[in-house]
């Protein structure tokens, strides 16, 4: 029994000096991953966006190049996020200095000290007591201002971001909010730490909703919601049923991933709604759908990013219908004036 006990001891001696052995010269071993810098400006990567929204190289005048390094994928994919990140910044000074927003603090309560979001309202979106257009992207690397990265990068401003449907909303009398869905996150003494209220997209819609957008003075709202936007919109919608009927009066989707098979709980949804989805038809012709869902129309485009832009006009036309039949309806429910003779 003690030469066992000799040998057990012995053996888990050497495996312990094999351990500190390989730690150390795990240690010393330099990291494989390599670390990159990269600049904080979009000029600091030598580009700029010209006066039509394209972003070109400050010294060719050449579109967005993937490859820098050839043979680095690794580089390559880390430089265009880091550039990704760059954009996202630049977008938000767009939405303050182009469309003339401000940012208002998720969650509402925060203390100054801890993690926090935000999402971006126009001047008059909490007094505008007539109109107040919501705006909601989708998942993925995207914030507040942004339909698609990879649009502003390669094709423009004007199709990656929301700038042009927040001036024309301004420009037809609405107020503006503008979500911010993906922003969940901070790093704080080199740890990921969740926002309180803004954990996923659907709790950080559902704050803003509880917050601020039914805190708006607005009798009529209309949503604008891209690809996992739908997904966010019915959930609100599930959660907030009576004011979302009460108060939204059109609901515009663009290829939603959302998923509705049963017309009975999302009825009045539905009623409001439409999705232009990607389809290599006309613009606006009517698609086949799954009976109980949002109807479908073609974004007259076969790529998923390009729906919202691709349906620009067509959205704002549905808006001004949708609003019109509100305020008719609203009319008509009104008691007479009139003295009867």
């Amino acid at each position: 029994m003690r030469l066992d006990n000799f040998m057990v001891k012995l053996l888990l001696k050497a495996l312990v000096v094999s351990l500190v052995i390989h730690g150390a010269m795990a240690a010393k071993e330099p990291s494989k991953k390599p670390r990159y810098y990269f600049p904080e400006t979009i000029n600091g990567f030598g580009y700029k966006f010209d006066e039509e929204g394209k972003l070109r190289n400050i010294e060719t005048g050449e579109g967005f190049h993937f490859v820098v390094k050839e043979g680095s994928h690794e580089y390559n994919q880390l430089h265009y996020e880091a550039l990704g990140e760059v954009i996202t910044k630049y977008v938000y000074k767009l939405l303050e200095t182009e469309c003339m927003l401000r940012r208002i603090p998720v969650p509402a309560d925060a203390e100054e000290d801890e993690p926090q979001s935000f999402v971006f309202i126009s001047e008059d979106a909490m007094l505008n007591t007539e109109k107040l257009l919501v705006l909601i992207h989708g998942s993925g690397v995207v914030r507040a201002g942004q339909w698609a990265r990879r649009l502003i990068i390669n094709d423009n401003l004007k199709s990656g971001t929301q700038v042009p449907f927040i001036q024309r909303a301004v420009k037809n009398g609405y107020g503006v909010l503008v979500m911010n869905t993906n922003d969940n996150v901070r790093v704080v003494d080199g740890q990921m730490v969740k926002i309180r209220e803004s954990e996923n997209p659907e709790r950080h819609a559902d704050h803003v909703w509880n917050n601020y957008i039914m805190k708006a003075k607005a009798k009529h709202i209309a949503i604008i919601a891209h690809s996992y936007g739908g997904v966010v919109t019915t959930n609100l919608f599930a959660n907030h049923e009576k004011e979302f009927v009460d108060r939204v009066f059109a609901v515009a989707m663009t290829d939603s991933v959302h998923f509705i098979n049963k017309s009975g709980p999302y009825k009045n949804l539905v009623n409001v709604a439409r999705n232009w989805v990607t389809s290599k038809s006309l613009l606006d012709t009517p698609l086949q759908t799954v009976p109980g869902d949002i109807p479908h129309y073609s974004a007259g485009v076969g790529q998923h990013e390009m729906t919202s832009w691709a349906s620009f006009k067509s959205i704002f036309k549905f808006l001004d219908v949708m609003y019109k039949k509100a305020t008719r309806s609203e009319e008509m429910q009104k008691p007479s004036d009139r003295k009867e003779l």
